[in-house]
């Protein structure tokens, strides 16, 4: 089931995020990650919209959607992965705005390819300011838009 975000759900989120994005990006210090923690949990999720994906209470996935179009995290536990969840909160957020928009870093090839295949396109390459690791900024956008 995918429902909204709500602050009950916090602990268990930024743990699933801690876990996951320092899982999914080996190629970047682990240290940055534990940096980000606080500024991920006080500032990003706060300004964010996020829908959580569940299954018997158990948290599988959460979609973070910032300044009404960008993609800020998506993240789904390994144990979850492949069974449709990250599929699931992408779609939910396609039915709920026009564009897309997000950065990926182009080493995470999992990644890159999930977004492909969902039809986001890689619009610009560029170096991430703080790990300066290359990252993709891909978009999506609705079909019945014109391409701008």
């Amino acid at each position: 089931m995918i429902r909204p975000f709500q602050a009950d759900r916090l602990d268990a989120l930024m743990s699933l995020w801690l876990t996951t994005t320092i899982e999914a990006h080996p190629f970047v210090d682990k240290s940055y990650w534990l940096e980000s923690e606080a500024l991920v949990r006080d500032v990003y999720l706060p300004d964010a919209e996020t829908w959580i994906a569940e299954k018997d209470g158990a948290l599988l996935g959460f979609i973070s959607i910032m300044k009404r179009q960008f993609i800020g995290a998506l993240f789904v536990t390994r144990a979850a992965q492949g069974y449709g969840v990250g599929s699931a909160l992408i779609e939910k957020a396609k039915t709920l705005y026009p564009i897309l928009l997000l950065e990926v870093y182009k080493e995470n090839a999992n990644a890159v390819g999930f977004y492909l295949k969902h039809g986001f396109n890689a619009v610009a390459e560029q170096p991430h300011p703080e790990t300066g690791q290359t990252t993709y900024v891909m978009r999506w956008h609705a079909t019945h838009l014109s391409k701008r």
